[in-house]
C-alpha cells in the first residue's frame, strides 16, 4: 500500500486516507500524498515549547491551540463530502479562533494561525507546498521555525490575500521577541524558544 500511494499522477482523497495504515503519518495537498517521518528530538523540544506559550497565552481566551497529529480539512470549491476532500494536512501547531468546523476528529477549513517546525524530510513542501496551500485559502499568520538554523519566520497576510514575511528572527541577527499580528498581546521569545537544554 505505502509503494501505490507514492504513485505518480494519483488523486488521493480523505475516504482514502482514513483507510490508509495508523502507525504512518501522510498529508494531502490537492490531492498529492506525502508521507511524514518522525520527528527529530529538537523539533518536539521546539514544539513543547512552543506550544506552553500558545496554551499559557489562551488559557482565559476564546481561541484554542492545538498539536499534531489533529486532520485539518481545507476544501476545494467542488469538494463537498468529507470523505471527497483532496487536502488534510497536520501542522504542528494550530490555533482556532473561529470554531464552526472544529469537531471530535477534525477540523474542517484551515486554522487562523499555523506554525510548522522544519525537518529535513519536510522543510521544502512546508516552505512551498503548505505555505502556497495556506495563503491561498486563507490562514492569517504562519510561523515557520528551523530547529536546526535556529531562526523563525513570520508571515501574515495582507490586504491583497497574500502571505507576506513581516520578520525574522535569527541567531546572527535580530533576537528581539516576535509577535503576532493575529494574537494581540502574544510574542514568542527567541532567546527561550532557543536556549540550550539543561
Amino acid at each position: 500500500m505505502a509503494d501505490a500511494m507514492r504513485a505518480i499522477g494519483e488523486n488521493w482523497t480523505y475516504g482514502d486516507y482514513r483507510k490508509w495504515p495508523d502507525d504512518e503519518r501522510w498529508e494531502l495537498i490537492e490531492g498529492e500524498a506525502y508521507l511524514m517521518g518522525a520527528p527529530s528530538v529538537s523539533h518536539q523540544r521546539l514544539l513543547g515549547t512552543f506550544f506552553r506559550m500558545f496554551a499559557d497565552f489562551l488559557d482565559d481566551k476564546p481561541c484554542e491551540v492545538f498539536l499534531a497529529p489533529l486532520d485539518v480539512l481545507s476544501f476545494a470549491p467542488d469538494e463537498t463530502e468529507e470523505d471527497d476532500c483532496s487536502t488534510v494536512v497536520q501542522p504542528d501547531i494550530l490555533v482556532v479562533c473561529d470554531k464552526k468546523g472544529l469537531n471530535d476528529k477534525n477540523l474542517h477549513g484551515l486554522p487562523e494561525l499555523v506554525v510548522e517546525i522544519l525537518s529535513p524530510s519536510t522543510s521544502k513542501k512546508d516552505q512551498h507546498e503548505k505555505f502556497s496551500l495556506y495563503e491561498k485559502r486563507g490562514v492569517r499568520e504562519y510561523w515557520v521555525v528551523d530547529p536546526i538554523g535556529a531562526w523563525i519566520c513570520l508571515y501574515v497576510r495582507n490586504e491583497t490575500g497574500e502571505l507576506k514575511q513581516k520578520a525574522l528572527r535569527e541567531r546572527s541577527g535580530d533576537r528581539s521577541p516576535l509577535a503576532s499580528a493575529v494574537l494581540e498581546g502574544f510574542s514568542v521569545d527567541y532567546q527561550k524558544l532557543f536556549a540550550a537544554p539543561t
